[in-house]
């Protein structure tokens, strides 16, 4: 079963604590992080993974919908809040669902189930994709998604590292975009810089990963999914 990686974000510290435990009631959850205020989400937004944002509307300073609005890569939401007028601001930003506190076990199993509905439908269209469109040189260039090495992440570029070509394509995209983009069960971070392909694995030992003629690390924080991926798979 597919697991999502969820963030809520709340300035009540009843109301996170309560969240925080319906969360850990449901088996397909896991909570990467609870904050107080949209600043302290988009810090950790930035950081982590996050399939499934539980955001609260009404806070301190920037608003639920605030941040969503400064948002370019967003997750699936979730809106919680105490107030009932916020719904059609929610459909306008496209939130998956809008909860109004107190908010009822079922009824928040029953929105959460959607969430992984609708993430296990988007994982199904990411596999079927066989390639993508970057530009590089002034010239738009296919790419086949199985001929993909290895990513490196630059500054504002990314290098894409292919099986056909000694030298790498490069593109001004982020590697949050990338890694949106490309199958999550063939492609998976392992630094900060480095997003690789589980196809090309050939060895990992400590920190290092072999791929073809290049060894790219492997840092401890992507270790736990990279391994959780390889044991999902079989490889």
């Amino acid at each position: 079963m597919s697991m999502l990686r969820c963030l809520a974000v709340d300035d009540e510290p009843l109301a996170l604590d309560l969240l925080e435990d319906n969360i850990r009631q449901v088996s397909f959850l896991t909570l990467v992080g609870r904050c107080r205020n949209a600043i302290e989400a988009i810090e950790v937004l930035q950081k982590e993974q996050v399939d499934l944002l539980f955001l609260d509307v009404q806070m301190p300073g920037l608003t639920g919908i605030q941040l969503l609005k400064n948002l370019k890569n967003r997750p699936m939401v979730i809106f919680i809040t105490a107030y009932k007028n916020y719904a059609v601001e929610g459909f306008e930003l496209d939130v998956l669902d809008y909860l109004v506190k107190p908010v009822p076990f079922e009824r928040f199993l029953k929105s959460v189930t959607k969430a992984l509905e609708f993430n296990n439908l988007s994982k199904k269209e990411q596999k079927s994709r066989e390639y993508l469109f970057v530009n590089a040189d002034y010239t738009l260039l296919k790419i086949t998604i199985r001929d993909i090495v290895y990513i490196e992440g630059l500054k504002d570029y990314i290098k894409i590292f292919l099986s056909s070509s000694a030298k790498p394509v490069i593109t001004r995209l982020s590697m949050k975009a990338m890694e949106e983009t490309l199958p999550a069960d063939q492609f998976i971070r392992t630094h900060k810089s480095y997003i690789i392909s589980i196809d090309h694995i050939i060895s990992i030992r400590k920190n290092r990963i072999r791929l073809k003629d290049t060894d790219i690390p492997l840092s401890d924080h992507y270790k736990e999914s990279l391994m959780n991926l390889i044991q999902k798979e079989n490889l």
